[in-house]
């Protein structure tokens, strides 16, 4: 079960993610995920990307398409029966000329010796034509 302290330290690296992308310090990057992380963003045509350093690759090449500021909300952390610690939450990013993006994130936590960390980021491209129907 987790404890308090670890639910804060969850929330506190999907905080980071936006605070880091949005500073530009990319080196930063294996604060966020370990080194052999899933970052699949391809539901916003950019693909797949492995580990930390890859990552922080990918957003130096693709640097002048960055939203102007990512912003995490409605974060819910939650543990499977396997111990699988997995977060769910919301995206906005503001850009700069254009409208606003929307984001669901679909995160994997896990513990390192350096503290929590993801080892899986899927983020899925919110929409008007994909909002599910009432259930």
């Amino acid at each position: 079960m987790l404890s308090v302290e670890d639910e804060l330290a969850i929330h506190d690296v999907i905080s980071l993610y936006g605070h880091i992308i949005d500073d530009r310090q990319f080196s930063r990057t294996h604060e966020i995920f370990t080194a052999d992380a899933l970052y699949d963003v391809s539901d916003f045509n950019a693909g797949i990307h492995v580990g930390w350093r890859r990552i922080a690759e990918y957003w130096q090449e693709v640097e002048a398409y960055h939203p102007l500021a990512h912003h995490a909300t409605n974060v819910i952390v939650t543990e499977d029966d396997n111990g699988t610690v997995r977060v769910l939450s919301k995206g906005i990013g503001m850009r700069v000329k254009a409208s606003p993006l929307s984001a669901v994130y679909r995160d994997v936590a896990v513990r390192t010796a350096d503290g929590w960390r993801l080892s899986e980021r899927i983020g899925i491209s919110r929409s008007p034509n994909r909002i599910p129907a009432p259930s």
